[in-house]
């Protein structure tokens, strides 16, 4: 697991590092140093400054490239410097190291690599005048970009912005930051590394789940065992109108591919003669329908819940008092594990504001940014400007573990964050949300840790969606090829 930082907690873990330590002076060095020790510098190569502490970190690295005899020009875009650049940039200048006022006929295609030391995370706002200007440039140069601590333009909270560098690498100093991995940071951050120089987070840390981290869940399984030790799971959904969405959630396999015992299909009975014929490992309870939706039904729900582990509801399930209904007697009487997505999660915003969530159930919450949006009341551009920020303060608000799904996956229970940061854009398809809900519903049944067996789902989700796009392209792949590929990442995460 690694930790990564908000950009507070940056700003008062480096000011914490500068107090305990031999002074800002130092820490910029270390960070110069790191930087140009992560990366193959191809001659000529720019440094193309700021007027801030990221650009005195810029003039580290010319200074120990020039040193290292590699052709190295400083390009300042300001004549403005921080104290400590200040200090570095006089090196540089009695090293005898090139230095190029920036205007709009500075020609960076001319250099083979570019160091960008424009903006640090600490920048918000618009970006503008030759700092918008050397941006185009060096995205248009041609050369290989390396982004000092983030890209700049990049909000280092949100990974959003109107114009950014895009980097072939990112050397981000004492640690990562949500930016590096939310919204738009994939793809605009090429390759990420850290250079670790010795800040220490002052307040809670983030934490990005790696492999190690869930291998826990996927342990041997033992030959003295049986379906029931793995856990019978139900998948509530499927509609007239929406048909397709529980086949791939249980009937494409997601939930038996990712070690259910059990899995029960409950769908309205209008779709029985449809999922029927695909019925080979999965069985299923068809309820009686209403309006082309799942319609409540107290002993069929009595019988389900007495029998799973984990209920996922909401898959294509559709809109009605019926679907809400259903709901809430499960909320009220189930004491596994309950998972709601997509339209699930309509259904569970109007039972919170007519009298709100009574529940004996640990509730997993799986929206994409527009569901999550619906959920809370956000404006679009408030969940994008800090999603972190919003998901804790729900998810601790709500009492549920929330998956808020993206680029990079959230995952709260409003005490710690985790990010996975697996997936692909060629998971942008129908039915990719249905499939990631079959596999919690597995995982879930057999890991005790909500949290941790969300994160472990997300993984494997998103490794199985990485190896789809490998065999089939991103443009091509399909919902059903993420399926393909569950059994594939599993045995890459045991």
């Amino acid at each position: 697991m690694i930790d990564f930082l908000s950009v507070e907690n940056m700003c008062l873990s480096d000011a914490a590092a500068i107090r305990d330590r031999s002074g800002s002076r130092e820490l910029m060095r270390c960070a110069g140093e790191s930087i140009f020790g992560a990366a193959l510098w191809k001659p000529p190569v720019a440094v193309v400054c700021g007027s801030g502490n990221n650009a005195g970190d810029g003039y580290v690295v010319a200074a120990a490239l020039f040193k290292a005899g590699i052709d190295v020009s400083i390009i300042l875009l300001s004549d403005r410097f921080s104290e400590d650049g200040a200090y570095y940039y006089a090196k540089c200048k009695k090293l005898g190291i090139k230095t190029v006022k920036y205007d709009e006929n500075t020609d960076l295609g001319t250099y083979c690599t570019i160091l960008d030391c424009i903006f640090g995370t600490g920048f918000k706002g618009k970006v503008s005048g030759a700092a918008k200007s050397a941006i185009e440039a060096i995205n248009s140069s041609g050369a290989y970009v390396i982004s000092a601590d983030i890209n700049s333009g990049l909000n280092g909270d949100s990974g959003m912005a109107e114009i950014c560098v895009r980097s072939d690498l990112t050397v981000s100093i004492g640690g990562y930051k949500s930016g590096h991995f939310l919204n738009m940071a994939k793809d605009v951050c090429g390759r990420l590394v850290n250079a670790d120089i010795g800040i220490r987070p002052v307040l809670p840390a983030y934490h990005l789940i790696e492999k190690e981290d869930i291998k826990q869940v996927f342990p041997p399984r033992k030959n003295f065992s049986n379906k029931s030790d793995y856990g019978y799971v139900a998948l509530f959904g499927g509609s007239e109108r929406y048909g397709g969405a529980i086949r791939l959630a249980s009937m494409a396999n997601a939930a038996c591919l990712a070690g259910a015992g059990v899995t029960v299909i409950c769908a309205p009975d209008i779709l029985a003669d449809t999922i029927k014929p695909g019925l080979i490992e999965s069985t299923a309870r068809f309820f009686p329908a209403s309006g082309g939706c799942i319609d409540f039904d107290k002993a069929l729900l009595d019988e389900i819940i007495g029998r799973v582990k984990t209920i996922a509801f909401g898959m294509g399930i559709g809109i009605s008092p019926g679907v809400t209904k259903t709901l809430d007697y499960i909320l009220e009487n189930f004491a596994g594990t309950l998972i709601i997505d997509a339209d699930g999660l309509r259904a569970y915003k109007e039972i919170a504001e007519s009298g709100g969530i009574v529940s004996k159930a640990r509730i997993i919450l799986t929206p994409h940014n527009g569901e999550f949006c619906r959920l809370t009341g956000l404006a679009p551009g408030e969940l994008l400007g800090d999603p972190i920020k919003h998901a804790l303060g729900f998810a601790a608000g709500s009492g549920v573990t929330l998956l808020l799904k993206g680029p990079a996956t959230i995952v709260t229970d409003g005490k710690e964050v985790y990010i996975v940061n697996r997936g692909c854009p060629g998971m942008a398809t129908a039915g990719s949300g249905d499939v990631l809900s079959g596999i919690l519903a597995a995982v879930t049944a057999y890991c005790p840790d909500p949290v941790l067996a969300t994160c472990a789902g997300a993984f494997v989700n998103g490794l199985a969606g990485e190896l789809a796009a490998d065999k089939y392209g991103e443009y091509s792949m399909r919902s059903r090829d993420t399926v393909e590929m569950i059994a594939a990442a599993l045995s890459r995460s045991d």
